[in-house]
């Protein structure tokens, strides 16, 4: 949770990322880089962070294209303690 926390607070991409994550179901990078007005390649690159601290999952991990990104539970969670700060 505090490593969590902390990776938010270093970048605000990664909460605007957690953010739109947490507004929705599932949503591409695509969908995420829209949402978020981030580009692209910067959404894959900290979507990689994310996933690598438990804050979201790849639904489709296999796919090259149209991978879906999820919350997780702990994502959620760091999203409403971070919020409360």
């Amino acid at each position: 949770m505090i490593k969590g926390i902390s990776l938010l607070k270093n970048s605000e991409y990664r909460r605007k990322i957690l953010d739109s994550l947490s507004e929705a179901n599932y949503l591409t990078p695509s969908e995420i880089a829209e949402k978020t007005e981030i580009r692209l390649n910067h959404i894959s690159n900290f979507l990689k962070d994310l996933k690598d601290y438990n804050l979201v999952i790849c639904l489709n991990d296999e796919e090259k294209r149209g991978r879906l990104y999820q919350i997780t539970k702990l994502g959620k969670k760091v999203v409403e303690e971070y919020g409360k700060n």
